[in-house]
């Protein structure tokens, strides 16, 4: 027999993408469907998928187990958020209402507002008030059905206070239940102290800051804006190549505004994702979609900033490519938070199919963030990171927006969110989900 401490019974749909590693191209309008199932685990992880009478025949609770009634309820795995800013300081609705009125995120951002606003913010709060504010996101994220995520730096652009973003995504991964993956993203904006000097920036941030975070061990991936009036094409080549010989991986801003080959440079680099690329050309589509590189699509941008166009994700289907959604939650050009919402975006503003977007916020966000080992489907041998919806068939997700239908999250099989409620914030010391 086996002994679970955790199981879901009367599950009345579990539904799972179409891989437990990764779905390209065409494949990526394929899910798998389970009915009337139920899935259990131990210390975290799942053991057992399948209908109940093959539970009870291989499957013991133990003795103060936990047994959950689903309630005929639909199952999908945790979403996963590839790409977030969490860590900063202060909003900028003034912008956001300059931007209704049709100035553009550069003028902004020229006038001395933007990210640069955020950093003057972010420089002048202390880390633990920096983490009190980003648990309060952590929670609405989960309240949406968000489990993991990757988190950026990037509003300190000094060692100070890039450091103390990190710091407070460490701080933040024991003090509340959702993985964060952290990003480090010095090369977000050039500071005033290196205005119009982009390579003499880079060249302190790899000398003075990057040593620091792999010393320190606050960050798995690095990330650079390769954009018109931010980084070259040159400058992030330079840049990418001497950090992963540091040994981090990497992850490029590429193509948001203007196509300058970034996408395809992301692709040669072996980079873990391209993200954004509303401006990519047919060019460097060929040349990233078959690719190993995931293309994390932010469509939550287009519609914040009212671009009126979004990123060809059919495009990079068509070619064989990886499609991962995020939210690019962030106080200037996308400030939302919820998963759900971007998969409706992307259901209803880019053109994708329920499936397809299905696939892009589970196990294809999982994969642009080194995940899909442990999250992104419901599978053995994975967190049980699970999300019971209050609606009849997975479809409604689409098919009635303006809901809020996660009724239950567990993450690592423990109860966090109950009848739309935090239940359990902090992690067990010790517990089966610490990392």
């Amino acid at each position: 027999m086996i002994a679970v401490d955790c199981v879901v019974k009367n599950i009345g749909q579990l539904v799972n993408p179409g891989s437990d590693r990764v779905v390209r191209g065409r494949e990526s309008n394929t899910l798998r469907v389970q009915e009337n199932v139920c899935i259990a685990a131990q210390n975290g992880i799942i053991l057992f998928i399948g209908p109940e009478a093959d539970f009870q025949r291989q499957c013991r609770l133990e003795a103060g187990g936990m047994e959950i009634d689903a309630q005929g309820f639909v199952a999908l795995p945790g979403f996963v958020d590839p790409h977030t800013h969490l860590p900063f300081a202060g909003t900028r609705q003034d912008e956001f209402q300059l931007k209704l009125q049709g100035v553009s995120y550069q003028e902004i951002a020229s006038r001395g507002g933007g990210i640069k606003g955020t950093v003057r913010k972010t420089r002048g709060i202390s880390r633990q008030d920096l983490v009190v504010i980003c648990q309060k996101r952590l929670e609405l994220m989960l309240l949406s059905g968000t489990t993991t995520l990757e988190a950026k730096s990037g509003y300190g652009l000094d060692s100070e206070t890039e450091l103390k973003q990190l710091e407070a995504l460490k701080s933040l991964s024991v003090l509340q239940p959702l993985d964060i993956v952290p990003t480090f993203m010095g090369a977000h904006e050039i500071p005033d102290e290196f205005s119009g000097n982009p390579r003499a920036y880079l060249e302190f941030v790899l000398a003075e800051v990057l040593p620091e975070v792999a010393t320190k061990k606050l960050a798995e991936f690095v990330d650079i804006f390769c954009e018109q009036g931010y980084f070259s094409y040159a400058d992030a080549e330079f840049y990418l190549t001497q950090a992963a010989a540091r040994g981090f991986k990497l992850k490029v801003h590429a193509d948001e505004f203007s196509s300058n080959g970034a996408g395809e440079l992301a692709a040669r680099l072996h980079a873990r994702s391209a993200e954004h690329l509303i401006a990519v050309s047919d060019a460097e589509i060929a040349k990233l979609a078959p690719s190993d590189t995931a293309c994390v699509l932010l469509p939550g941008v287009s519609f914040f900033l009212k671009l009126g166009h979004y990123a060809p994700a059919q495009k990079i289907l068509a070619a064989d490519g990886i499609v991962a959604l995020g939210s690019d939650f962030n106080p200037g050009s996308s400030m939302i938070s919820s998963q759900l919402f971007i998969f409706q975006l992307a259901v209803f503003q880019m053109g994708l199919t329920i499936e397809q977007a299905l696939n892009a916020v589970t196990i294809n966000a999982a994969y642009a963030i080194d995940r899909q080992e442990q999250v992104g489907s419901l599978s053995t041998g994975k967190k049980l990171d699970l999300l019971l919806l209050d609606i009849p068939d997975y479809r409604y997700l689409a098919y009635q927006p303006g809901i809020q239908p996660v009724h239950t999250v567990l993450k690592s099989a423990r109860r966090v969110v109950d009848n739309r409620r935090i239940v359990l914030s902090p992690k067990k010391a010790g517990g089966p989900d610490d990392s």
